[in-house]
């Protein structure tokens, strides 16, 4: 009973319990029944005369009827449609409990459902605004309220850890900043220095800027939900303007971008252009040399469906729900050529649960692969 439902359990345990005790009560009925139909069939076999009442009614009284055979059988008869009207009462009732115990409990069981409805609900970035419904049966209460409280230890948990990503990002931008620009003006100072040197200094500035990014993709993390998401978004201008921006980097891959189809919806618009640009740029470097990546934009039902698909060499499939985790990369090998701290799809991923979407790899394989982001409309 592992997989069975709480109120088929119910249910179930019920009919059980209720055929059981028919069945008991149907025998007691059925021996007690038959053994006085025996005692009356007995008392039968003496002799005896019909006796008119009062009222003109005929009974018999069994002193005075003599034996009959046909009797017998009659009395013998009764006793078996007994037995059988017993057996349908039994089947009757137990069914007729099962029914009423399914609906009653599932009567019963709705505070159980209401809970649940509430608690799928709750999301990281709506922590602060929930709060399950404490005013249920004495039996939810203290499971409501307990919930309630990890919520409220959950939230203040999550704020504490953007708080403190904002404090160390925010403070590593000015130290960074000031290295950044000793190693360019040392370099523009000695023009002239051992290619050993110069090495060294190019290696510095490319981890430095590395780390620039990594601590401003931080910042922006720890900040999303401060964001206004109340504008009227067009997502096909955007779409344009982010090939544009990417233009240098696709160029110089041979990397090919198209777009295809057109949305409106209600959100950031720094946040949802952020978002498109990082799949992009991602589809991008993870290309193969005259490759192509296609950008689609379908409408549904109350939602649009955008797809990021690419020509690279696909994703393995014990990663594809692991690429939105930050800092994970399926090749670290591969880290120092493409740039980056592995935070971008992680930023994606937060800013479409912001937004009240979700994103995930649709299909992928060594022909290419295809992400997909739902955002609803409003």
């Amino acid at each position: 009973m592992r997989r069975i439902s709480l109120q088929w359990r119910i249910t179930l345990m019920t009919v059980l319990l209720i055929g059981v005790t028919c069945v008991a009560m149907n025998l007691l009925l059925c021996s007690s029944g038959v053994y006085y139909m025996d005692k009356i069939a007995d008392a039968l076999q003496g002799s005896g005369n019909v006796i008119l009442n009062e009222d003109g009614a005929a009974s018999f009284d069994p002193q005075l009827i003599a034996p009959n055979e046909e009797l017998t059988i009659v009395v013998d008869g009764a006793q078996g449609r007994f037995r059988t009207t017993n057996w349908y009462i039994t089947a009757a009732v137990t069914l007729l409990s099962g029914i009423l115990t399914y609906f009653v409990s599932g009567r019963a069981l709705k505070p159980l459902r209401s809970f649940a409805l509430q608690v799928e609900k709750v999301q990281m970035n709506n922590l602060a605004d929930m709060k399950i419904d404490e005013d249920v049966l004495p039996e939810f209460k203290q499971l409501s309220r307990s919930f309630n409280q990890m919520l409220e230890r959950l939230n203040n948990a999550f704020a504490a850890q953007r708080q403190f990503t904002g404090n160390a990002a925010h403070e590593l931008r000015t130290p960074l900043a000031l290295m950044q620009a000793q190693l360019e003006l040392f370099s523009a100072e000695h023009p002239n220095m051992l290619p050993e040197t110069a090495k060294f200094l190019t290696l510095l500035r490319e981890q430095t800027e590395r780390l620039t990014q990594m601590t401003r993709t931080l910042l922006e993390m720890s900040n999303l939900q401060q964001v206004a998401r109340n504008e009227k978004l067009q997502l096909a201008p955007m779409i344009e303007e982010i090939f544009t921006d990417l233009a240098p980097l696709s160029d110089k891959r041979g990397v090919t971008l198209t777009a295809e189809g057109d949305g409106i919806m209600t959100g950031s618009d720094a946040l949802i252009y952020r978002l498109l640009f990082n799949l992009t740029e991602n589809a991008v470097k993870y290309n193969r040399p005259g490759g192509s990546v296609r950008v689609t934009v379908a409408k549904e039902p109350e939602k649009l469906l955008i797809r990021v698909s690419d020509t690279g060499r696909g994703i393995p499939e014990e990663y594809q729900r692991s690429i939105f985790q930050p800092f994970f990369r399926v090749d670290k090998s591969r880290s120092r050529e493409y740039g980056g701290a592995g935070l971008g799809l992680s930023l994606v991923w937060e800013i479409a649960e912001l937004h009240g979407g979700s994103v995930w790899v649709e299909k992928s394989s060594e022909n290419g692969t295809v992400n997909a982001v739902e955002l609803p409309v409003q």
